[in-house]
């Protein structure tokens, strides 16, 4: 008996490369943006690049709304075949009504053979469970043994970001526990992390660079000896990504530096810069992709 293909689908909030979603064989389901009176589908018609230059500029605050679950159907259906399992993971359930979504639509085409995953985690941390979820699936794992490993990984993959501004995540009501900070928001650079699948407050500290500096070291403390699987996340901010970058490239198995894509970065608000990582011992993904490297891709 052949073993069964696994096709692994993400959503839109996951901000991969476009390369690497293409080389891996992964489905992206976009979530769409409401912008100055236009709905856009995430990364297919606006980019990373259009709406930071947009942004500055308009005139209301821009929203978001998940799939619908016959977006969801349609891509499982496209995917399912006599000899293929579809394991879907998703942006934090308590983010986003995108998971709420995928199970629909898991269940409108064929629930016993579409895994769907809550990751409990957002855009570059979301965007390495599902690279980690490739290679399980790569080394033979079937549907069950891909969301078993990405069910356990999940725990022990960090999230640490920080804001120019606390107030996108306000508008957006994605601040979960970081509404405390927002009486000093004004005196202060806030440390943040995805925890419990929220945006929950670590620090405060004095500076932006000092946040990025602590950032780094909450990084550093993740690597138990054998490196670190790190993405590089920010919102308009590149010079400030890569500094985070060479920081961390001496103990980085894996190292990427991506935008974050339209609808992250309307809830989070420019400037943001943050480390998706987990200890590379779980699963080395051997990759190395700078902004550098990208440009000459």
């Amino acid at each position: 008996m052949t073993a069964r293909r696994i096709a692994i689908v993400t959503d839109s909030t996951a901000d991969l490369p476009a390369q690497l979603v293409k080389s891996r064989g992964i489905t992206v389901v976009p979530l769409t943006l409401d912008f100055e009176g236009r709905s856009l589908l995430d990364g297919v018609e606006i980019r990373p690049s259009e709406f930071y230059r947009k942004l500055p500029n308009a005139t209301t605050h821009p929203t978001t709304s998940q799939p619908s679950p016959a977006r969801f159907a349609e891509a499982y259906a496209g995917l399912l075949d006599d000899d293929t399992d579809v394991v879907s993971i998703h942006i934090s359930e308590k983010l986003s009504g995108t998971y709420a979504s995928a199970v629909q639509g898991a269940e409108m085409t064929d629930p016993k053979r579409v895994y769907v995953v809550d990751s409990q985690l957002v855009s570059m941390s979301l965007g390495l469970l599902t690279l980690a979820a490739t290679q399980v699936a790569a080394q033979g794992g079937d549907a069950g043994a891909v969301v078993q490993r990405v069910t356990e990984m999940r725990e022990q993959v960090h999230t640490y970001f920080s804001v120019a501004t606390l107030e996108f995540l306000r508008r957006g009501g994605r601040i979960g526990r970081a509404s405390a900070m927002l009486g000093s928001v004004l005196q202060v650079k806030p440390v943040l992390c995805i925890r419990d699948g929220l945006v929950t407050p670590l620090e405060r500290v004095r500076t932006f660079e000092r946040a990025l500096q602590r950032v780094v070291e909450l990084t550093r403390e993740v690597d138990r000896g054998s490196g670190l699987c790190v993405i590089v996340g920010h919102a308009d901010a590149e010079s400030d990504a890569e500094r985070v970058a060479r920081e961390l490239e001496p103990v980085a198995e894996t190292l990427m530096i991506q935008p974050l894509g339209p609808v992250v970065g309307a809830h989070a608000g420019p400037g943001v810069v943050g480390v998706g990582c987990y200890p590379a011992d779980l699963l080395p993904l051997g990759i190395k992709m700078t902004a550098s490297a990208q440009s000459r891709a």
